[in-house]
């Protein structure tokens, strides 16, 4: 038993040795099979750089292709024989330390680009060997008496020589003589060819201006023509031939024969229609992959005054789930099931089904009634997925958010029409899925904008465009400002200054919400000091303290109590001096681990207030387990308060929740005061302090001093 290549030249050479021994008996040469090998090695060398190279050379595959020509590797044969060695062999041996995926891919594009390198010479030599034929003819006719016999021999050599089929035929259409290479490419006699005419040779397939060139070469009003066109077989077959027709003329320049020079090109078609197909249709399913639907899309949107179109953009809900359970082998089966539903919905003239990967398909339909096909097209979808699909005994449900997307032609890009119908999807999915949604371009907008606004933020915060604004937190017993809460804002260079609500979202979805936070509690912190250090003697209720909110991503965040410790420490001001506000509904629910960061937080001093308490549907009970000193009741609460009377029973609750703080030690801070009367309320009611425009917007830190020195002075 022999051993393996240890080396990367070893293996070089045998793949050469491989290429040699498949090609050689099908190449017209001189040399021995080593010598022929050793000429093979060059370009194995070559072909394995430019498959292992950074990015794809295709010029340099295309001159490997040709370099076989000028090795004489000139039958059909060869070049497929060389192509089934390539597929085979050439990642095996040559690249089999590389992500063997992209390799073969590599490899796929790599014999396309060969093959038309191929092509290409042998096209170019035939047309030289055409033009070489051509001209013997003319001269065969055009040489004086006493040299007919010598001309005749000549061109009888060259005539059943050559490598291309070569027929000639009287001005009729009858053919006269045919040499071997034409009765190889069609398969039939001398006798039988001979007893044809040219008008017989028609196809389906014809191009339409090739009986036309035809006519003008009969009549002398042409002196040759080039085509590629096919012809039938004896047996039914098609043979596809790139075909030269010359006139060909008498000593007084009349038109007397007419001469045909074919090459076949059947096998490099079907290998071209191959790779076609291979690089337009995905491989699990068969459906058209994602470059095919485009051409389709873009033809559709190009296809003038009066049509329309209709997109079904889906994508399968869970899908990822079935993958993690059952393993990827379960889900290319799902998949593949899909697809033949979703074929079978695609069944109308100018409907198409295509996957643009992962669990992700289009359907397209054209024409100049969309607007009624398209949501028929979905419906379709949506009962095709109602069925479970059976694998390995199991039956799975199927569901899919579908995105539309119907308009006139030449109004939008492909790239529009597909990006509106992923954000119509994805709002279908956000709706709970299972349905279909119809495309809305304000909806496409806000998705858009929204977009921006995530991609633009991560260097927002290092170009400063972040700031805060504070909103003062007063005393309802006697109008003292007690301290403010932080309020971020985004300053964006195109829509102005933004709120919260506009990016925190964002930042929370992206994760730039733990650096983010960070920096607003180390700014905040700092602002807080300024103000001890400035008014802290001249406040008649003390230290101004500052509440800062932290999302559920940094509460979970392993640093958040180590960040906390350094920024006081850093700046210098006492862990009194702040306050952590956290929403209800992050609480609702939480276990210990969550709760241990505030438990440390809340011994160490910071205060920790339960923020829009009330909307949360937490069980009171579990008020006595957080580490919560102040409950921040939610506006809902007391807006009924602004009216008078007041409505009794938003009395009673925020009552009852006011005493049961108390009775726990909390105190009660109310959002949303706007009038001097809900002030006056909440005060009876016994609410500790407040925050709302009856006291002032959120705005700069200079408008706190202002209130908090109006405190001091009385």
């Amino acid at each position: 038993m022999s051993a393996e290549p240890d080396g990367p030249e070893d293996r070089l050479r045998r793949f050469a040795t491989i290429w040699s021994r498949a090609v050689f008996p099908v190449t017209s040469t001189s040399l021995t099979r080593p010598e022929f090998e050793e000429q093979l090695l060059p370009l194995a060398r070559r072909l394995s750089e430019v498959v292992r190279a950074r990015s794809f050379d295709a010029d340099e595959a295309r001159t490997v292709g040709a370099a076989l020509i000028q090795a004489h590797c000139t039958d059909p044969e060869a070049l497929s024989r060389t192509l089934d060695c390539v597929d085979a062999y050439l990642v095996l041996y040559c690249c089999a330390d590389g992500p063997q995926d992209e390799l073969r891919m590599r490899s796929s594009r790599l014999q396309h680009a060969m093959a038309a390198g191929f092509a290409q010479a042998l096209r170019e030599r035939t047309l030289a060997e055409q033009e070489a034929i051509a001209q013997a003819a003319l001269r065969a006719q055009g040489v004086v008496a006493q040299a007919l016999h010598a001309s005749e021999a000549r061109f009888r050599a060259v005539f059943e020589g050559a490598a291309i089929g070569i027929g000639i035929a009287d001005l009729d259409g009858n053919i006269l003589q045919v040499n071997t290479a034409l009765l190889r490419m069609f398969g039939g006699s001398e006798q039988a060819m001979r007893g044809r005419n040219v008008m017989e040779w028609t196809h389906p397939e014809d191009a339409p201006h090739v009986w036309k060139l035809y006519d003008e070469l009969v009549r002398g009003d042409r002196e040759h023509y080039h085509v590629e066109k096919p012809f039938y077989r004896p047996d039914g077959t098609a043979l596809w031939t790139n075909l030269t027709v010359s006139l060909l003329r008498d000593a007084d320049g009349d038109p007397q024969y007419q001469l045909a020079l074919m090459e076949d090109t059947t096998e490099r078609r079907l290998l071209n229609l191959r790779l076609r197909y291979e690089a337009t249709h995905d491989a699990l399913t068969g459906l058209p992959n994602r470059t095919l639907f485009f051409e389709r899309l873009e033809k559709a949107l190009n296809a003038g005054e009066g049509q329309r179109f209709g997109l079904c953009y889906l994508d399968l809900d869970g899908f990822k789930t079935i993958n993690d359970s059952l393993g990827h082998a379960a889900g290319d089966r799902l998949l593949v099931e899909v697809a033949d539903r979703l074929q079978s919905c695609a069944t109308a003239p100018g409907e198409m089904v295509a996957r643009l990967g992962g669990d992700e398909f289009v359907a397209l339909t054209t024409g100049p009634g969309t607007e009624q096909e398209v949501d028929e097209l979905a419906e379709r979808i949506m009962h095709a997925l109602v069925t479970p699909v059976s694998i390995d005994g199991r039956d799975l449900l199927v569901r899919g958010s579908i995105g539309i997307v119907e308009g006139p032609a030449g109004e939008r890009t492909p790239a529009e029409v597909l990006r509106s119908a992923d954000i119509t999807m994805y709002r279908a999915k956000s709706a709970g899925g299972n349905r279909s949604e119809l495309a809305d371009p304000e909806a496409d907008a806000r998705a858009i904008t929204r977009h921006g606004l995530t991609t633009a933020l991560p260097t927002a915060l290092d170009r400063g465009e972040f700031f805060i604004e504070y909103q003062p937190l007063v005393h309802l017993g006697d109008g003292s400002v007690r301290g403010a809460e932080a309020l971020v804002r985004w300053l964006h260079p195109q829509h102005g200054v933004l709120g919260p609500d506009r990016f925190i979202p964002l930042a929370e979805h992206t994760g730039l919400i733990v650096p983010l936070g960070r920096w607003v509690l180390e700014e905040s912190v700092r602002q807080a000091r300024d103000w001890r250090e400035r008014y802290g003697d001249q406040a008649a209720s003390g230290p101004l303290r500052i509440n800062v909110n932290l999302s559920p991503c940094q509460l979970t965040h392993p640093g958040l109590v180590q960040d906390t410790v350094d920024i006081l420490e850093r700046v210098g001001i006492a862990p009194d001096s702040l306050c952590l506000e956290v929403t209800e509904s992050a609480l609702i629910g939480a276990d210990d681990d969550l709760l241990k960061p505030l438990r440390r937080l809340h011994e160490m001093g910071v205060d920790i207030a339960l923020d829009d308490f009330g909307t949360g549907y937490s069980n009171l009970a579990n008020l006595r387990r957080l580490p919560v000193s102040i409950l921040k009741l939610d506006r809902s609460f007391t807006q009924s308060m602004q009216r008078f009377p007041a409505d009794p029973v938003d009395l009673k609750i925020v009552e009852g929740i006011v005493s049961l703080a108390h009775s726990l030690d909390l105190a009660v801070t109310v959002e949303g005061v706007e009038t001097g009367a809900q002030a006056e309320q909440l005060r009876i009611l016994g609410c500790d302090t407040a925050q709302g425009w009856y006291y002032a917007r959120p705005g700069p830190p200079e408008r706190l001093h202002d209130l908090a020195l109006v405190d001091a002075t009385g």
